[in-house]
C-alpha cells in the first residue's frame, strides 16, 4: 500500500498577482502509454494489452516493464532505449483524443468564506490551508482529467499527456486515470538527474473552495508565480510526439499555460498540424489575460485561434476575444479570422449551445435537470464535441449529445470521477426533456438570413422557414445517438472479447 499519511511539502510561491478564479456555470466553463501497432518492419516492439488499450514499448531492455509510476505502461520511459524513428511512418490513428497538460489534483473544501482578493492575503490563506494533509475524501482528479474521464466514459480511447509528481498526489492521479481506462504519457525526461521532490516537480494541486452559498474559488501555486509551474520543460519528448501523431484529436485549454511555456504548447500545436491531428482549443477564462499578456502569450493565443480545427468557448469568452456581444456574430468572426477552423462551438448557458461552420449554424437547447454543481460541465461538453467530431456526426446531433453530457455532469457534485456517467447521459437523452427557448430560436431564424443552412433541434418536428432551415426533432436524433453509445455492460463485454 502507498503511504497516504506523510505530510505534503509546502508549496513554493512568488509574488505575481493574477485574479482569483471563480467557478462559473456551463456557459463559463471553469494509463497507459499508447503507441501504434503498425510500425515498420525495422522497428522492434513489445505489446502489452491493458483494459482495451494496445500498448507498444520500443526496444525495452527487460521483460518486466517499469515505467516509474506504479503500474505498467505509464509515466516516463526511464528504462527505454530510444532510436531514431520516423514518426511519420505511422499511418493509422488508434487514439481518439489526447489532452495536453493541465493535470492536477483538486482538493475540495467547504469554507466559511472565499479567499480574499489581495495577493498577500490570498497567498497566506493558501499557505495556511495547505500546511497539513487534507483528508483523502476531499481529493479529486481535476483539470484536463475531467475532459478525459468524460470522453472515456463515452467510449473514446483517451490519453492524458502531462506531468505528475512521484508523491502521494501523483500516485492518486495515476490511479484514477488507470481506473477510468485512460492512458498517460509523461512529458519529462531525465528526472533522475534532478531533485524530483522539489516543489516545482510535484503534482499541481488546485484548492477548490466552496462557501455556504455554493460559490467556488480556485487557488493553486500557479496563481503566485510569473512563470509556468513546469517552466523547466522545454521540448516535446519522442513519446509525446508519438501520442500526438497517433491521435485523431489534440485538446488544449487555456489553463495549460499555467503549467507549460507558450513556446512548448505552440510546438505541440505545430506538430499536430504537421502530422494531421485535429486541434481542439478551449481558451476558457485564461483567454482574455493571454490576449493582453506577454508577447509570447499573445503570439501563442493568436496561433491557436488561427490554426485550431475546433474552437470551444462560452459566449462571454467569445465576446472577450472579439469585442462582439452577439455569440453568433462573435463565432462567425472567430471563424473568419481562422485559417483552419471547421467548427466554432459556443456555450450559451441555460439557452443551450451553437455550432458554427463555414456554411451552417446549428443550435440545440439544454436538457432540463436539477443542477447541483456546474464545475466540470464545460470540460464534459468538450468531450462530447470531440465524440461527435471523431464519429463525423451531424452538428445538431453533436450539440444534443454535448448538452446532455454537460447536464449530466451538473446533476452531480464536483468534477473528476463525478462527471457524467454513460448511464446518466443515456437516461437524459431517452427522457428528451428539452428546455426550449422559443425567443432565441426566433432570433436565430430572423436575424441571420445570410447563413446558407440553419439546423435547429426541438422536441417535435416543426414546419421549416424556407429551404435553408432544418428543424430536427429530438425523437429522430435519439435513436442515432443511442446507436453510437454503448452501455457499460456492452463495453465491458467488448473489452473482454
Amino acid at each position: 500500500m502507498r503511504n497516504l499519511t506523510a505530510p505534503p511539502k509546502p508549496l513554493k510561491t512568488s509574488n505575481a498577482s493574477p485574479p482569483l478564479h471563480y467557478s462559473i456555470p456551463l456557459n463559463e466553463d471553469p494509463i497507459r502509454l499508447a503507441f501504434p501497432t503498425n510500425l515498420s518492419k525495422t522497428q522492434k516492439i513489445r505489446v502489452i494489452n491493458c483494459k482495451g488499450f494496445q500498448v507498444s514499448a520500443l526496444n525495452h531492455r527487460s521483460e518486466s516493464p517499469d515505467f516509474g509510476n506504479g503500474f505498467p505502461g505509464t509515466g516516463r520511459l526511464k528504462d527505454f532505449e530510444t532510436k531514431d524513428i520516423e514518426l511519420k511512418n505511422f499511418e493509422t490513428k488508434d487514439i481518439d483524443i489526447v489532452t495536453l497538460g493541465n493535470l492536477c489534483v483538486d482538493i475540495v473544501l467547504n469554507v466559511p468564506q472565499l479567499p480574499p482578493t489581495p495577493i498577500h492575503e490570498r497567498k497566506a490563506y493558501m499557505e495556511q490551508i495547505s500546511s497539513s494533509l487534507p483528508d483523502k475524501r476531499h481529493w479529486e482528479a481535476g483539470g484536463n482529467c475531467n475532459t478525459a474521464i468524460a470522453a472515456a466514459r463515452l467510449g473514446l480511447n483517451c490519453v492524458a499527456i502531462g506531468h505528475v509528481g512521484s508523491e502521494i498526489y501523483g500516485n492518486f492521479l495515476l490511479d484514477v486515470l488507470r481506473d477510468e481506462g485512460i492512458g498517460m504519457v509523461g512529458m519529462s525526461e531525465n528526472l533522475d538527474a534532478v531533485d524530483s521532490s522539489a516543489a516545482e516537480y510535484e503534482t499541481l494541486l488546485c484548492w477548490v473552495l466552496v462557501d455556504p452559498q455554493q460559490r467556488h474559488g480556485f487557488c493553486s501555486r500557479a496563481d503566485f508565480s510569473k512563470e509556468p509551474a513546469f517552466s523547466w520543460m522545454n521540448a516535446l519528448t519522442r513519446e509525446v510526439k508519438t501520442a500526438v501523431q497517433q491521435s485523431r484529436v489534440l485538446f488544449v485549454n487555456g489553463y495549460g499555460f499555467d503549467e507549460l511555456s507558450p513556446s512548448l504548447i505552440v510546438s505541440a500545436l505545430r506538430y499536430a498540424v504537421e502530422v494531421g491531428t485535429s486541434v481542439f482549443f478551449d481558451p476558457g477564462p485564461r483567454g482574455k489575460p493571454l490576449s493582453s499578456g506577454t508577447p509570447e502569450q499573445k503570439m501563442a493565443l493568436s496561433e491557436f485561434l488561427k490554426m485550431s480545427d475546433v474552437l470551444l468557448l462560452t459566449s462571454d469568452e467569445a465576446e472577450a476575444l472579439t469585442g462582439i456581444g452577439d455569440p453568433i456574430l462573435a463565432g462567425q468572426e472567430l471563424l473568419k479570422r481562422s485559417e483552419r477552423a471547421k467548427w466554432i462551438a459556443v456555450k450559451l448557458g441555460t439557452k443551450g449551445s451553437i455550432l458554427i461552420t463555414l456554411s451552417s449554424l446549428s443550435y440545440a437547447p439544454t436538457f432540463k435537470v436539477r443542477v447541483i454543481d456546474t464545475v466540470g460541465c464545460g470540460d464534459s461538453f468538450v468531450a462530447a464535441i470531440a465524440f461527435g467530431f471523431v464519429h463525423k456526426m451531424p452538428t445538431v446531433h453533436t450539440l444534443a449529445l454535448a448538452n446532455a453530457v454537460g447536464a449530466a455532469t451538473a446533476m452531480g457534485c464536483g468534477a473528476g470521477r463525478n462527471v457524467a456517467t454513460l448511464d446518466r447521459v443515456i437516461e437524459l437523452i431517452r427522457a428528451g426533456d428539452l428546455n426550449e427557448d422559443a425567443e432565441f430560436m426566433k432570433v436565430v431564424l430572423n436575424g441571420f438570413s445570410d447563413i446558407p443552412e440553419i439546423n435547429l433541434l426541438s422536441k417535435e418536428a416543426l414546419n421549416g422557414a424556407g429551404d435553408r432551415v432544418n428543424h430536427t426533432s429530438l425523437e429522430n436524433v435519439v435513436p442515432e445517438l443511442l446507436a453510437r453509445l454503448k452501455p457499460p455492460a456492452e463495453m465491458e463485454g467488448a473489452l473482454r472479447a
